[in-house]
């Protein structure tokens, strides 16, 4: 139902969210790198939000990952670490999130990682930047043909 082609309205995402693999072309730069690239990546699309991509975390450049503070819980999705960026002196706190030992119905997640495009220097679907969706939780990666009304920003709290 949700393909990697044509535009998309966040309002036909299903709730529970639906984890649906994706073909295209996911980068993701910080301090003059290349830190992730992948074509293997899968879409968490969940009603009001932008979609995350969560990366294999064996497409991630070694060593710039370190394992940060914090967690936090998803209803659907389960218990998330925390991950920050490295690459030379810059560093990127809480830069990513992953689920080790994701819910039953999520277990695509396994194994990858979801950055958080304000906390990198860029984020690409094809070459095309992401804009980070409002706010400081969700981690969406809004394109040109993914089209809102997005949650996250202020005001949006009880949508």
């Amino acid at each position: 139902m949700f393909g990697d082609d044509g535009d998309e309205s966040v309002w036909d995402y299903p709730r529970p969210p639906l984890v649906v693999p994706s073909a295209r072309r996911i980068t993701v730069a910080f301090g003059g790198r290349t830190v992730a690239d992948t074509r293997r990546a899968v879409r968490v699309l969940e009603t009001s939000h932008p979609p995350v991509y969560y990366l294999p975390f064996d497409d991630v450049a070694p060593g710039l990952l370190e394992e940060a503070e914090g967690q936090s819980w998803c209803e659907w999705k389960g218990q998330a670490r925390y991950w920050s960026l490295r690459v030379g002196d810059r560093r990127s706190p809480q830069a990513a999130w992953s689920y080790p030992q994701p819910s039953p119905g999520f277990g695509e997640l396994a194994g990858r990682l979801a950055f958080y495009p304000s906390r990198t220097d860029g984020c690409t679907v094809d070459g095309e930047p992401v804009t980070a969706q409002d706010g400081d939780f969700y981690g969406g990666w809004i394109t040109a043909r993914v089209h809102g009304p997005f949650k996250g920003g202020a005001g949006t709290a009880g949508w």
